[in-house]
């Protein structure tokens, strides 16, 4: 006999191994270690191996040898590699084959790889190099998203993390806060994909008070000179002029003005500035007057924004009525009037309970307050017009049991189209309060079914069989048929309804 190894853990008796077979074991896995592909293991080959092995896998691999190639280039020094890089951005550029959904990943990977060449390996040596690259890379964007299918967006996700390496080079290289405005200008003008969005901001920290001051002179200037002629045809320009739109052309450029300045302003921290690119039309808006309010509030000037907001549109249906509502209860607690804003979050969640303002008003609650105050507002839901918003709300808040009561209060009034909703909450239910689901559920199969909804039958099939399985849950239907009655109710309703039952055989 072998001598044994005894190895003990928790909540089990001992367990012999033969010493042999342990050894053996331990052997394995020391032997399956060494195959592993990681760093440690791999440098164990040796330089010369690890070469021959490079060559090999690159055959036939443009994107290997094209990185091996970078990689050489770099040894030689960030000029170098500098070199390299404009080449290829050079090649991308100029290329004009379309580039299907097989050759798409090829693609992002050597965009990727330019990137990192560029933020990774120039950037820490030469930013000023760096710099210049990535304004490059980015300038090409238009000629790639010409040709390519980028119905994923993974193309336009390249571009959109690569703008933001600026935030980290521009600071550190060697850039003349004139030509940088004029670069910036010229890129804000050409940004016909979106591809130099939020430049302004990034380049601010560079661009100081005087490059934010020569570039907003640039938008100045174009902002007072004339309108360039419309080469549109003059079927189109008819058909503008027929609609309202002669001034479309004067419009787009307004717009396009008061987004960069506002941009400028937002970038240097002047509120005022921001506030005057908007006409006293745009401020009686509710979504434009809530932002501006938490503008004016971040400035330390409650008064101001409160008076902006009530000056806005009271239309209750209006675009930007939460946003509204958020501003002004803001608004009130940095004025220090909060009961009036308790007020404002109890009116507002009793209009569309909005969960977010009842836990604010609770929150405020000394204790035992808060929760009749809870109590008060659960009542308010079993009683809420809309039952679909209703049960939402229990759902999120979460409270089941009076999701349950209002399911079986109020059964008849839930709209069974909604069956994102109705679907996810028979199932949140059928645990606790089996009648709730079952009803739910029942909404939907008369849906499905009255309306003749023939691609739903198979889910109405399902839940038919969930009722069964629920009923011998239900000591008592109420004044709701038993599940055989509601069958045979079924039956003789939809009894040509064939495919539905025999998806139910």
């Amino acid at each position: 006999m072998y001598p044994t190894l005894h190895q003990e853990t928790l909540g089990s008796r001992i367990t012999q191994v033969p010493a042999l077979s342990f050894w053996r074991f331990k052997c394995q896995n020391m032997s399956m270690s060494k195959k592993t592909l990681n760093k440690i293991n791999l440098e164990a080959l040796g330089a010369q191996r690890l070469a021959d092995l490079l060559i090999e896998v690159s055959t036939g691999s443009a994107i290997i040898k094209r990185r091996l190639r970078l990689e050489l280039s770099h040894n030689l020094g960030a000029g170098e590699l500098a070199h390299e890089v404009r080449k290829r951005l050079v090649a991308l550029r100029k290329s004009s084959s379309f580039v299907g959904w097989r050759k798409r990943k090829a693609l992002i990977t050597d965009l990727n790889t330019q990137v990192l060449m560029i933020t990774g390996k120039i950037a820490p040596e030469d930013p000023t190099s760096a710099f210049d690259l990535l304004w490059q890379f980015i300038e090409m964007a238009p000629s790639i998203y010409e040709r390519v299918d980028d119905s994923k967006g993974e193309v336009g996700d390249v571009f959109r993390a690569a703008i933001g390496h600026f935030e980290d080079i521009a600071p550190r290289a060697f850039l003349d806060a004139d030509v940088l405005a004029q670069r910036v200008w010229g890129a804000v003008q050409a940004n016909e994909y979106g591809e130099w969005d939020g430049i302004i901001t990034l380049m601010a920290p560079t661009l100081g008070a005087t490059g934010l001051a020569k570039l907003k002179a640039h938008i100045e200037a174009y902002a007072a000179a004339p309108l360039e002629p419309e080469e549109d045809h003059e079927a189109i320009q008819f058909l503008r002029e027929l609609r309202g739109g002669g001034n479309f052309a004067a419009k787009r450029k307004a717009r396009f003005v008061k987004m960069c300045l506002q941009e400028i302003a937002a970038a240097a921290g002047d509120t005022d500035a921001y506030v005057a690119q908007y006409s006293a039309e745009d401020l009686s808006r509710k979504d434009i007057s809530a932002e501006v309010a938490m503008l004016l509030l971040a400035d330390d000037r409650a008064a101001a924004a409160l008076d902006l907001l009530f000056g806005a549109d009271h239309d209750e249906q209006s675009a930007g009525q939460d946003a509204w509502d958020n501003a002004i209860i803001a608004s009130l607690i940095a004025l220090g009037r909060n009961d009036e804003a308790q007020a404002r979050r109890w009116n507002c969640f009793a209009a569309t309970l909005n969960a977010v303002h009842l836990r604010g008003y609770l929150k405020t609650l000394p204790d035992f307050e808060d929760v009749e105050a809870e109590d008060c507002a659960k009542q308010h839901v079993l009683k809420f017009p809309d039952t679909s918003t209703a049960l939402e709300f229990c759902l999120n808040w979460p409270d089941l049991l009076t999701a349950a009561q209002l399911v079986t209060t109020r059964a008849k009034e839930f709209n069974a189209s909604h069956y994102e909703l109705l679907s996810p909450a028979a199932e949140a239910l059928r645990k606790r309060h089996p009648l709730a689901a079952v009803l739910l559920w029942r909404s939907i199969i008369d849906y499905a079914l009255g309306q003749g909804r023939s691609s739903r039958y198979g889910h109405a099939a399902d839940h038919l069989m969930d009722c069964k399985t629920l009923d011998a849950e239900i000591a008592d239907y109420g004044p709701n048929p038993n599940h055989e009655s509601y069958v045979q109710g079924l039956q003789t309703c939809h009894e040509r309804k064939s495919s539905f039952w025999a998806k139910v055989r």
